[in-house]
């Protein structure tokens, strides 16, 4: 029964690990400092809590934090994985950029544990549903097959450190770009008094884009937190395009805008306009 260390018990963490669990795995992560709604998904999930030596001796580290919180997860693993007799695969799934990914790769090099780059495309996975596509790559992706046999849906990228993250900086910038921007342009059409034109517009004439607003907007407010660095990611991916990452700069500048007040008139605005959606889909 392989032993896989998922940090931490987020949404995403603990359900990949929920679904491990039921493949088959051993699934550790740490939960000191976590508060209670961390540790009841924990417990929900199946998954241990374990000290970093623990961690240390897993056969796989899946870290799935948040965007800014990457770098310093390995950091704060790197003394334990030096002083590991039998090194685990390390495999950063975060929504970091290819610059961000290799300094992580660099911290973990330097304990003798392999690296592997990697991404989750999709919405945690659910009983009775495929789940996400899990993206890795690198030298060695050999190790992160057990995971397809434990369920997940894993997929290796070609390309070595970094392939898997411009995937993921790539989809993302287009998924959340795309309700940034649908964001910005309904809460300036409620200013100007053209909000229910828009909304009978699309209605009429994009009927796709209107039910994944009616979808991605209700979705979006609890996670603008998260997005808001994963934008300023997406901004560093696109590195000599000026203008794209002034563009992606916005959005982060928006995402957290939003996250610091999500009750109020903004996430309010968004969340009515995404039921009158749902109303005309």
């Amino acid at each position: 029964m392989p032993t896989i260390a998922v940090i931490a018990p987020g949404a995403m963490g603990s359900a990949i690990a929920g679904r491990l669990v039921a493949g088959g795995a051993r699934v550790l992560t740490v939960l000191d400092g976590r508060g209670a709604a961390s540790r009841a998904r924990a417990e929900a999930a199946g998954m241990a809590d374990a000290a970093l030596d623990e961690i240390a001796g897993s056969d796989l580290i899946l870290s799935i934090v948040p965007p800014a919180e990457a770098a310093a997860l390995a950091r704060r693993l790197a003394p334990a994985l030096a002083a590991a007799p039998k090194k685990p695969v390390y495999v950063d799934l975060n929504a970091v950029s290819p610059e961000t990914v290799a300094g992580i790769a660099a911290t973990v090099a330097g304990t003798g544990a392999p690296f592997l780059d990697g991404g989750i495309l999709g919405h945690p996975p659910k009983p009775g549903t495929k789940g996400p596509r899990v993206y890795v790559s690198g030298d060695q992706t050999g190790p992160a097959l057990v995971l397809r046999d434990l369920g997940l849906d894993l997929r290796v990228c070609p390309g070595g450190v970094g392939a898997a993250s411009s995937l993921k900086m790539s989809y993302a910038g287009l998924n959340k770009g795309l309700t940034a921007l649908a964001s910005l342009m309904i809460l300036a059409a409620r200013r100007s008094g053209a909000e229910a034109a828009l909304l009978a517009e699309l209605a009429e004439n994009e009927p796709a884009l209107l039910a994944r607003f009616a979808k991605g907007l209700p979705d979006m407010v609890p996670k603008a937190y998260r997005w808001a660095p994963e934008m300023e990611e997406i901004a560093g991916f696109l590195g000599p395009d000026a203008a794209g990452r002034e563009v992606f700069e916005g959005f982060s500048r928006l995402y957290a805008r939003l996250a610091a007040e999500p009750g109020a008139e903004e996430t309010a605005a968004l969340t009515a306009f995404a039921e009158a959606a749902a109303g005309r889909t």
